[in-house]
């Protein structure tokens, strides 16, 4: 028998040779990994600083960032690669949807050249850590309710405000934050970018306790009236939610990317033991009712990893309105297929898909990432009836 694939099907006949070899070089990186050092440094309350620095010197964390500050010059498609990759290997590196897609995006398209010298050579090889600091406890998915307020104090920006659910700002040098500038003439409030290093007087951060098993922990952060230099405000004041939504489509395309490599690295685990396991005299994976149900899970992850490669493509080429409807459809399918996937996994090994030798039971608490963050899939189909479908608005 042939043992299950290790790399994306289909991968060779839709990417160029230079993504196939980047998708097999990724999978040998994290294959040497794999997840029991994942999990052994999650569940000591550690980061995967061995991972991530290896990742970093082989110029995989970078890879999207432009080559004049250090990157690979390639775009999110092949960095969606990487983390899809190492997810599968059994090493999701949930900062990679954070430091190099979300921060390292909205520097390299919109900062000036001194944040592009001071923070992207580091953050394509690994050196330095941002974190991305958007959602807050009264405004949830509805970015247009942020609270945070930026307001001018001379030459400074002064920054008051509350957010939570922030990754891994114990390991980061500072944190990308969304808040709102006051507009003196209208009154009305704009959303801008602020990078803020993480020693910075006023920034205070606490942990939340949670469930899930993972290298980066989670943040709620308080800013009391956090002073800042002007050059700290990244693109334009005024620039509105466009600066915002060149961070934002790459982390739908991401967390997708998140999503399926959990989604074959549990399906790689199901197959396996369903092919080698076997009761009255017959491998389980010889009766359709384990075989079906694993083959329809290749399907959707499958469909959810065209859609993302579909996104990721269009956001490369700054089809960002288009990019926008396939990064929503594409988190949305990839979610979807990584619960299911995951759930049917533990199903097929019984007893056995709940004990730590397989790691498959941290998973089911981690593929809920992709259904409710960094939007919930409830908001992903109101987008899509409202832009693609062209029903009314419901909120």
């Amino acid at each position: 028998m042939s043992a299950p694939r290790t790399t994306a099907p289909g991968s060779q006949l839709i990417e160029t040779p230079e993504r196939v070899a980047l998708r097999r070089a990724v999978a040998d990186l994290g294959g040497r990994y794999g997840s029991a050092y994942y999990l052994g440094k999650a569940r000591a309350g550690q980061p995967a600083d061995e991972l991530w620095a290896e990742a970093g010197k082989a110029g995989y964390l970078g890879v999207n960032l432009p080559a004049e500050y250090g990157g690979g010059g390639g775009g999110i498609t092949d960095l969606a690669i990487v983390l899809e990759e190492l997810g599968t290997a059994g090493c999701p590196l949930l900062l990679l949807i954070v430091s190099p897609a979300i921060c390292g995006t909205v520097i390299a398209r919109y900062g000036t050249e001194e944040q592009k010298r001071q923070w992207l050579p580091g953050l394509a090889d690994g050196s330095r850590r941002m974190a991305f600091g958007i959602t807050e406890p009264d405004a949830g998915s509805n970015s247009h309710r942020i609270s945070t307020v930026a307001r001018r104090d001379g030459e400074d920006w002064l920054l008051t405000g509350r957010k939570v659910f922030v990754s891994g700002i114990d390991h980061c040098d500072a944190v990308l934050f969304v808040a709102r500038t006051e507009d003196a003439r209208t009154g009305k409030l704009k959303p801008a970018l602020f990078v803020v290093p993480r020693d910075t007087p006023g920034f205070e951060y606490r942990p939340i306790p949670m469930e899930l098993v993972s290298p980066e922990r989670q943040f709620q952060v308080f800013l009391d009236d956090v002073r800042l230099p002007a050059e700290a405000l990244v693109g334009d004041e005024n620039a509105g939610l466009l600066q915002l939504f060149a961070g934002l489509n790459p982390e739908r395309i991401m967390t997708a990317a998140f999503s399926l490599g959990l989604a074959r690295q549990a399906l790689g685990k199901a197959v396996e033991y369903a092919r080698t396991r076997v009761v009255w005299s017959t491998p389980i994976g010889a009766h359709q009712g384990l075989a079906h149900p694993l083959a329809q899970c290749a399907v959707e992850i499958e469909l959810a990893r065209l859609m993302t490669q579909k996104a990721a493509l269009l956001y490369d080429e700054g089809e960002d309105a288009a990019a926008g409807e396939a990064a929503n459809m594409a988190k949305y399918a990839a979610g979807e297929a990584a619960a299911r996937t995951v759930d049917q996994a533990v199903q097929t090994l019984g007893g056995n898909g709940l004990t730590q030798e397989y790691g498959l039971g941290a998973l089911l608490a981690a593929t809920r990432v992709g259904r409710v963050a960094p939007v919930s899939r409830e908001m992903v189909l109101n987008y899509v009836a409202q832009h693609t479908l062209g029903l009314p608005k419901s909120y």
